[in-house]
């Protein structure tokens, strides 16, 4: 299985999971049955370039995306794509795919899509200590 996890940098498995899936530097790709490891720079129009990140993500062959959370518009442009996402993602990339693997993660639904992120709005953010 291809699963993709937005990092804060191209560290690899050691990095950590971006809390903007589509405002992260980074797209860790991990073949789970190779253990390969693949780091992308995000080109979408959210770094600067062009296009969406499930557009980068579906050309590199993903067919699972690993996050903290998305907004309604981005899940439904991961279904048009094929990809399956799953939101609640936390730590490093060994840690997002480990609790993926445990059945740790929700998929990403309409019920749990971020409210900020479909308007725009970026509160300090989700996750309060």
């Amino acid at each position: 299985m291809i699963v993709c996890i937005p990092t804060n940098g191209n560290n690899g498995l050691k990095d950590t999971v971006g809390e903007h899936f589509g405002r992260v530097p980074y797209y860790t790709v991990v073949d789970t049955e190779s253990d390969s490891v693949e780091t992308l720079s995000n080109t979408s129009e959210h770094g600067g370039g062009s296009g969406y990140p499930p557009e980068i993500m579906a050309r590199a062959g993903v067919e699972v995306m690993l996050c903290g959370g998305l907004g309604r518009r981005a899940i439904m442009l991961f279904e048009e794509m094929g990809i399956m996402v799953y939101v609640g993602a936390r730590g490093t990339v060994s840690n997002a795919i480990e609790q993926w693997k445990n059945n740790q993660l929700a998929a990403a639904t309409d019920k749990n899509a971020c409210e900020q992120h479909a308007f725009r709005k970026h509160p300090e953010h989700h996750h309060k200590s």
